[in-house]
């Protein structure tokens, strides 16, 4: 079973994760912060990647702390479940619509993490949730996670809707990407033998 749990605790945030890279989508997610649990229950929705966030933060400041932290988070045990990467397709592109806009995401999860983010939000906030935070937490996984991610809206309009696409096509890309190769089975899907570095 390719899971894992990562409990991080500092003085801003208290936070569990929990993934399992082999199931059936499954979302339990309580970070106190609405528009944020949606985009989580998304990525678990889209990707098959059974999800649970449970996060305690500093809300009373802003949303920053805790969205970066579960970014943090999640990108360890994602990073973690993947073990030693043995069989996986690796790579991934997708182009995801969402009403009015599109955004084209590509990963590799090549154990060098490098995000590229270039998404533009017409207004600051989507109800209560800083837009900027949808690139802080972006950065937050594919750091931790170890990955190489693109994201690049091309085009849109509406805020809720780019950020939308953003996390389903994130979705579907480490759906394609995590999954076993079965041509491949057993083998790194490097030509240096491994992955990272």
């Amino acid at each position: 079973m390719r899971t894992a749990t990562i409990k991080r605790k500092t003085k801003e945030t208290d936070i569990m994760v929990s993934v399992n890279l082999d199931g059936t989508g499954i979302s339990n997610v309580a970070t106190g912060i609405g528009f944020f649990d949606h985009m989580l229950d998304l990525l678990a929705r889209h990707s098959r990647i059974d999800i649970t966030v449970q996060a305690d933060g500093d809300l009373h400041i802003d949303y920053h702390h805790t969205t970066e932290d579960v970014g943090i988070a999640l990108g360890q045990a994602v990073k973690q479940a993947l073990g030693d990467m043995k069989g996986i397709t690796r790579y991934a592109s997708i182009h995801m619509p969402m009403d009015e806009t599109l955004s084209r995401v590509v990963i590799d999860i090549s154990g060098r993490p490098v995000l590229v983010f270039k998404a533009e939000f017409p207004r600051d906030k989507i109800g209560e949730f800083d837009t900027e935070l949808v690139r802080e937490w972006f950065n937050a996984f594919a750091i931790n996670a170890g990955i190489t991610l693109h994201v690049e809206t091309l085009y849109g309009e509406n805020n809720h809707h780019i950020a939308e696409s953003c996390f389903k096509g994130l979705a579907r890309a480490l759906r394609a990407a995590v999954a076993i190769d079965p041509r491949a089975a057993g083998e790194i899907p490097s030509t240096k033998g491994t992955l990272g570095g």
